[in-house]
């Protein structure tokens, strides 16, 4: 019994040392989540354009009003976009074209005519005497896209010389909302449609020119419409939609030259050389003189004043 009590005072006392012992501690080992860094993109900066500062002189003949630039030297290539800007007569210059004076290796210089919408015109006469004022020579030769030009300085007169007309036809009926129309057509460095009326300051200049500008007939370009009245044998009277413009102009040269030209093949015929006064809107007469010679018109030349307004600077 001794033996027995004993030997569980032994196993008593092993539990309770084993009690005693100091328990291990189990570290719980927390993984760390893995933090995928993002990099913001960063907002990219703006393009800063910077403009450069072109000197322009601000110019009229016979009512037309031109933004010239020298781009001899300067470099300018766009145009198209500067005269859609810059033609702007809110928030630009405000003109019925800009004027590119440039380098040539045929000519004293080249000439390229932005319209106010940007389009690029073969020629433009009121243009050209503008352009011609500007270089300052007595007697140029211009390059320009409707071919070579000559332009005489006398005092405050410009005289050009027009390239040869071509494509000239008369009495053509060409039906306008129902209504028939007798048009003339000739190119004078750019299309015109010459529309004889009795009466040009009553002619609906907005409406039927931009309906005759815009017929099937003349597409894909398109044409300027100019409304004449005759006065007599040696004057005439017009207004002109313009092509490129989209609105009646105060004058064009172009225009002028082709109703001249239309006027006399259709109503005088006889062969000499001829001079007739043209009554523009602005009030100013320009002057036309050509041959007749062979069923063929030469030396075909525009006479009349052009003048620097204003010179100045903008940042393009």
């Amino acid at each position: 019994m001794k033996k027995k009590a004993k030997q569980k005072k032994q196993v008593k006392l092993k539990k309770a040392k084993k009690s005693l012992r100091p328990k291990k501690v189990v570290k719980k080992v927390i993984k760390k989540k893995k933090t995928v860094s993002v990099k913001k993109a960063k907002p990219k900066k703006a393009k800063v354009v910077r403009k450069r500062k072109f000197q322009f002189a601000k110019m009229v003949a016979s009512g037309n009003d031109f933004i010239v630039f020298d781009n001899r030297r300067s470099g300018l290539k766009n145009g198209s976009e500067l005269a859609a800007v810059l033609c702007n007569r809110i928030e630009g210059i405000g003109a019925d074209g800009l004027i590119f004076i440039e380098q040539s290796r045929k000519a004293d210089f080249k000439m390229r005519i932005f319209n106010s919408d940007g389009s690029e015109a073969e020629m433009c006469g009121n243009g050209m005497r503008c352009a011609a004022l500007f270089k300052g020579k007595k007697n140029a030769k211009v390059e320009t896209l409707a071919g070579m030009l000559k332009a005489e300085l006398k005092n405050d007169q410009i005289k050009v010389k027009m390239t040869p007309p071509k494509n000239l036809q008369i009495n053509m009926n060409i039906n306008v909302n129902g209504r028939f129309y007798p048009i003339n057509m000739v190119n004078t460095g750019v299309p015109h449609a010459i529309y004889f009326v009795e009466n040009a300051d009553v002619a609906n200049v907005r409406v039927l020119g931009r309906l005759i500008r815009y017929h099937q007939i003349f597409q894909p370009e398109g044409t300027n419409v100019d409304f004449v009245a005759v006065t007599d044998e040696e004057n005439l009277n017009i207004r002109t939609y313009e092509r490129g413009v989209e609105a009646e102009t105060l004058a064009c040269g172009t225009g002028s030259v082709a109703a001249a030209l239309i006027y006399h093949h259709k109503f005088i015929t006889t062969e000499g050389s001829f001079m007739i006064n043209i009554h523009t809107k602005s009030g100013e007469i320009v002057k036309v003189y050509f041959d007749y010679q062979n069923n063929s018109y030469e030396n075909v030349w525009l006479e009349g004043t052009a003048k620097i307004v204003y010179k100045g600077e903008c940042y393009v």
